[in-house]
């Protein structure tokens, strides 16, 4: 083959999740991660979860914009402007475009766990890749695109922060920062209703019914892992959070999103006796 024609894409899903990882080309890892867990849906490429795979680089691939800034330096826009707006649904479209670098980094990163961990992992990432694709549609309605506006990465700083380790993936990043998320979206909607911005509304209907999903994903995953090492859920979390430096949570919490995303009733009566808003567990 010329040496100055593409590589072929990985015929292994795992291999294939690391390519569409590694793409900088927003636009192209979206598409990249949908078609893959089509693919993994419909069993087209095979799976081998035992062959450890050395990551590329330290980071996935991104594009030049946004500019990466400290989470202070993001500046908090009115909602009551169109140009608010934008820079609200830019930051959730970044929140978004994270998750499906996180999604599929979970799916190539770990070996030797069971089939259905890397199948629910892409499963995710295609459902993320389309919340991404919605708000970055909206944002052109509103007359920007992504990558206008200046954004922070406090969640892939946890996700580097645990490559090593799934059981701290599972309990630091879906159990608890993406979790976050269930809290936060409907005060958003709210906002973003009053403000006249039905179609934000809808794509935030859509991207919380999936969200709940996706942190049961992580709760199914941590229990299982917490079982192979004979640790007690509840008792090991708040040790992942010491040992990480987690943000700790605070409410308000959606207790009705958290319950249908398997939170136990133990956890929640803990979030419950939680006190006042953490500006911090916020990390999207």
């Amino acid at each position: 083959m010329p040496s100055h024609l593409p590589a072929p894409p990985p015929d292994e899903l795992r291999q294939a999740a690391r390519h569409a990882w590694a793409e900088p080309d927003p636009a192209r890892k979206a598409a990249l991660a949908r078609a893959l867990a089509a693919a993994s849906a419909a069993g087209r490429l095979p799976l081998d979860p035992h062959r450890p795979l050395p990551a590329p680089a330290e980071r996935p691939g991104q594009p030049e914009r946004p500019r990466l800034v400290p989470p202070k330096q993001v500046p908090q826009r009115s909602l009551a402007t169109p140009a608010g707006r934008a820079a609200l649904l830019h930051a959730i479209a970044h929140i978004e475009f994270n998750a499906i670098n996180l999604a599929l980094d979970a799916a190539w990163r770990f070996p030797g766990l069971p089939p259905d961990y890397y199948r629910d992992w892409l499963r995710v990432a295609g459902e993320e890749a389309l919340h991404f694709s919605l708000l970055v549609e909206h944002l052109a309605d509103l007359g920007t695109a992504y990558g206008d506006f200046d954004a922070h990465d406090g969640l892939w700083r946890m996700t580097a922060a645990t490559a090593h380790d799934p059981l701290a993936r599972m309990a630091l990043v879906p159990r608890t920062l993406e979790a976050r998320g269930l809290d936060a979206t409907p005060p958003l909607q709210a906002k973003l209703a009053r403000a006249g911005d039905a179609r934000a509304v809808a794509i935030l209907d859509v991207i919380l019914r999936d969200e709940i999903g996706h942190v049961a994903v992580g709760n199914r995953w941590y229990r299982h892992l917490c079982a192979l090492q004979g640790l007690d859920p509840v008792a090991a979390y708040p040790e992942l959070v010491a040992r990480y430096k987690a943000p700790r949570l605070r409410g308000p919490f959606n207790f009705d999103a958290r319950s249908a995303a398997g939170f136990s009733a133990e956890e929640l009566d803990a979030l419950a006796a939680s006190d006042g808003p953490d500006p911090a567990a916020a990390a999207g």
